[in-house]
C-alpha cells in the first residue's frame, strides 16, 4: 500500500467512524448510569431522516440537525419513561425503538417526498460542507506532515470535529466532575446514591438525554454530511456495531474512539477491495468484506462479553426502599 492510498484509506476511516464514534459515547453514557440501551440503531435513523427532511424542506442543514436531534431524544424520553419510570425490561424497549424507527421513517417519508421512502437529495445550504483547517493549504507540499495534515486531518465535516472533541469532554464530564461520579455510582450502586439524597431517576433521565443527543448527531452526520439525503434503512447496523465497540472499549471513552475507529478502518478496507487482493494475492469477494464490520461485532460479543465487566446495576430498574 502506498502512502497516497494509505492516506485515503486514514481519511475514509475518520468519516465512516464517525456515526459510529457519536452512538458509542451515546451508549456509554446512557450505561455507565444502568440503563441499556440497544435502540441507538432506532434513535440513529430516526435522526438520519428528520435531519435530511428538515435540512430539505427548509433550505437549512442547521436546523435539519436541531430537527434531527429532537426526534432522537423523543425515543430518548420514550425509552426513558419505559426503564425508568415504569420499570419496564429495557432490551425489549430499545428493540421497539428500533422497529418503530425503522417504520416510521419509511412511512413518513413516502408521505412527505412519494420517493419509495426516501428524501430529496440535499444541496448547497441544506448539508455539511467540509471545512478546510488553517494552514492546510499552505503545508500541503511540505514532505510526510503536510499531506497528512491536509488529506486525513483536514477536510472534514464540523460534526467529525465535534466527534472528536467529545471524547475528552466525555473523559472530564465522567470522571472530573460531580455530576460524572454520580452517575457512574447510580450505574453501580443506585441505592447508595439514593441514600446520599441524590435523585437516581434524574441522573438516569439526564444519562438518557445525553445518549438522544449524541445519537441526534450520529443521524444528522449520516444523512447530511456522510451523504445527501436519506435513504431507508441508512444505519445499516451501525447502533448495533456502536454497541459492539463499547464493550470492546470497556465503557471507557478513549478506548472507545480507538475500537469505533477500528470498526470504521474495516469499512473503508471493504471500498477498496482491491488493497486486500495485492496485499493476499487472492481475489475476495466484496460481500465479505462488507460484512467484516459485523463478523468482528459477533466475534467482540461472544469473546468479549464475560471479560469486559458492564456497570453492576445496568439493566436492572431501580426500587426505592421505604
Amino acid at each position: 500500500m502506498d502512502f497516497a492510498t494509505l492516506l485515503q484509506v486514514l481519511d475514509s476511516t475518520i468519516r465512516l467512524g464517525t456515526p459510529l464514534l457519536f452512538a458509542c459515547l451515546a451508549g456509554l453514557f446512557s450505561e455507565r448510569a444502568g440503563i441499556f440501551d440497544i435502540g441507538l440503531e432506532g434513535k440513529m435513523l430516526m435522526s438520519a431522516f428528520f435531519s435530511a427532511a428538515i435540512a430539505f424542506t427548509t433550505g437549512s442543514v442547521w436546523i435539519g440537525l436541531l430537527a434531527g436531534i429532537a426526534s432522537s431524544m423523543v425515543l430518548s424520553a420514550i425509552h426513558g419513561l419505559a426503564s425508568i419510570t415504569f420499570r419496564g425490561n429495557q432490551l425489549i424497549s430499545g428493540v421497539a425503538i428500533n422497529f418503530l424507527a425503522a417504520g416510521m421513517t419509511v412511512l413518513i417519508a413516502q408521505d412527505w417526498f412519494s420517493q419509495g421512502g426516501r428524501t430529496p437529495s440535499l444541496v448547497g445550504n441544506a448539508r455539511f460542507e467540509p471545512v478546510t483547517l488553517p494552514g492546510a493549504e499552505a503545508l500541503r507540499d511540505v514532505p510526510l506532515l503536510g499531506p497528512i495534515y491536509y488529506e486525513v486531518i483536514s477536510g472534514h465535516t464540523i460534526l467529525v470535529y465535534l466527534a472528536f472533541l467529545c471524547v475528552p469532554a466525555t473523559w472530564w464530564v465522567l470522571f472530573r466532575t460531580r455530576f460524572g461520579l454520580r452517575l457512574r455510582a447510580v450505574g453501580e450502586n443506585p441505592a447508595a446514591v439514593d441514600t446520599a439524597g441524590v435523585s437516581v431517576v434524574g441522573l438516569r433521565y439526564a444519562a438518557v438525554a445525553i445518549c438522544g443527543l449524541l445519537c441526534g448527531f450520529a443521524g444528522a452526520y449520516l444523512s447530511t454530511a456522510l451523504q445527501a439525503g436519506f435513504v431507508k434503512d441508512m444505519s445499516a447496523g451501525r447502533g448495533y456495531i456502536a454497541l459492539a465497540a463499547l464493550i470492546f472499549a470497556k465503557w471507557r471513552p478513549w478506548y472507545a474512539l480507538f475500537s469505533t475507529m477500528l470498526f470504521g478502518f474495516l469499512q473503508a478496507l471493504a471500498l477498496r477491495p482491491d488493497l486486500i487482493e495485492r496485499a493476499i494475492g487472492v481475489k475476495v469477494q466484496v460481500q465479505l468484506l462488507d460484512a467484516m464490520p459485523y463478523i468482528l461485532t459477533v466475534v467482540i460479543l461472544a469473546g468479549f462479553v464475560g471479560k469486559a465487566i458492564p456497570p453492576r446495576a445496568g439493566g436492572q430498574p431501580y426500587v426505592k426502599e421505604r
